[in-house]
């Protein structure tokens, strides 16, 4: 039986929360506590993460008794205000029963206590703090693609390559030294495995789960979606054979956008780390930023 695979969500991730949010923002917390008491019986609507997490959970259906999937509730919201979050889990029907409410402090802390391989978040500090001490972490930015017919059952799942499963080594040579460079460093590279990225782990993760199952009944299908193309996709090959993790389809583009060839995949969700290449595929499927490697590395700026 595979590890089981844990992923905390926050509640704004998994419900739509922005005008008690607004709230916050224009009136403060004490405001905010007294709209979510006060409205703690009407039930919130689903954010957008709540598609994801419905999938997720269906995969304990293909096995009896034994769970395979357990999602985590982390919330900036207090016990008090979380009631509400609880009841419109509860009217939903979705089996979470983990949570912490930390009280407005970011609860990122609590990852590995829980055990988790992905932390999906609407606020951006916390999904930087989460990756900067090692954990996948993810800004969702979009909701499901089942508006764009995309619907099925099985949960697929789409990753950029460099800085999100890889490193971002070889991205900094990139951007630093250009297509040619890069190019000629992957080639004389090819053979020596990349570096673990952020999401390695959760990758690791999902093809334990795979593996648990036959190839044509597997209620995961995942994809690498990269600007790479020949002869720099040697190396990526090479690397997923190194670390023996599974991957169902690679799509080298060269450079070609994105979008597109994630809606004919119909990803549930693309993880990539250029925010912008997240934006333009949002319109087909959800997407989730990866705020790591250099091009989230904030500005160089001469001092005064």
């Amino acid at each position: 039986m595979p590890e089981k695979l844990v992923i905390a969500i926050s509640s704004r991730a998994l419900f739509d929360l922005d005008e008690s949010h607004r709230i916050f923002e224009a009136e403060g917390k004490d405001a905010y506590c007294r709209y979510q008491i006060a409205h703690e019986d009407e039930v919130l609507a689903p954010g957008y993460g709540f598609s994801l997490v419905k999938k997720f959970l269906a995969i304990n259906q293909c096995e009896d008794g034994v769970p395979l999937v357990e999602i985590i509730l982390l919330s900036h919201n207090s016990a008090d205000t979380g009631l509400r979050i609880f009841n419109s889990i509860a009217h939903y029907g979705l089996d979470i029963t983990r949570a912490a409410f930390t009280g407005g402090v970011s609860p990122f802390e609590y990852i590995p206590a829980f055990g988790a391989h992905l932390f999906l978040s609407t606020n951006s500090e916390d999904v930087i703090k989460a990756l900067g001490a090692g954990f996948a972490a993810a800004t969702i930015l979009s909701g499901n693609s089942e508006k764009h017919g995309k619907a099925r059952e099985q949960l697929r799942i789409a990753f950029d390559g460099d800085a999100v499963l890889f490193s971002d080594e070889s991205e900094r040579i990139y951007q630093q030294e250009g297509l040619v460079v890069f190019t000629e460093n992957e080639r004389n590279s090819a053979k020596i495995p990349l570096p673990g990225g952020p999401f390695k782990e959760f990758l690791s993760a999902l093809h334990r789960i795979q593996a648990h199952f036959e190839p044509n009944s597997a209620p995961i299908r995942t994809a690498l979606v990269t600007a790479r193309s020949a002869p720099t996709h040697e190396r990526v090959v090479r690397t997923l054979r190194a670390w023996n993790i599974r991957i169902d389809e690679a799509l080298f583009l060269g450079g070609m956008p994105k979008a597109g060839f994630l809606n004919a995949f119909g990803a549930d969700i693309f993880f990539d780390d250029h925010r912008s290449y997240c934006e333009a595929a949002s319109d087909y499927v959800a997407t989730a930023h990866v705020p790591h490697g250099i091009i989230n590395d904030p500005p160089i700026t001469d001092s005064a």
